[in-house]
């Protein structure tokens, strides 16, 4: 499908793009092309293929949960630069 200059000032026009007349010349070549890839596509026989989200097996790469030793709380607000009731006490940022 061979774009026109003025499909390719309109789709300039909707992106807010400048563009001088080398590039419209240069993007209605390039456009043309993705559309006719497009229509390729389109005229493939799919029938046999079935649905698919992904094309990547559901295997999950998260290990398990394990329980393991933890760091104190006391180590851990001992470097906070405030606490409060054995809680990091940070700066409201909404206001009252």
């Amino acid at each position: 499908m061979k774009l026109t200059l003025e499909q390719v000032e309109h789709i300039a026009e909707l992106a807010k793009l400048s563009l001088t007349d080398a590039e419209k010349e240069d993007y209605r070549e390039k456009l043309s092309a993705i559309l006719d890839f497009a229509d390729m596509l389109q005229r493939l026989d799919t029938e046999a293929i079935p649905p698919t989200a992904s094309v990547l097996p559901l295997d999950t790469v998260v290990r398990p949960d394990q329980v393991a030793p933890s760091f104190r709380r006391e180590e851990i607000l001992a470097n906070a630069p405030a606490v409060q009731d054995d809680c990091f006490r940070v700066k409201a940022i909404f206001g009252d």
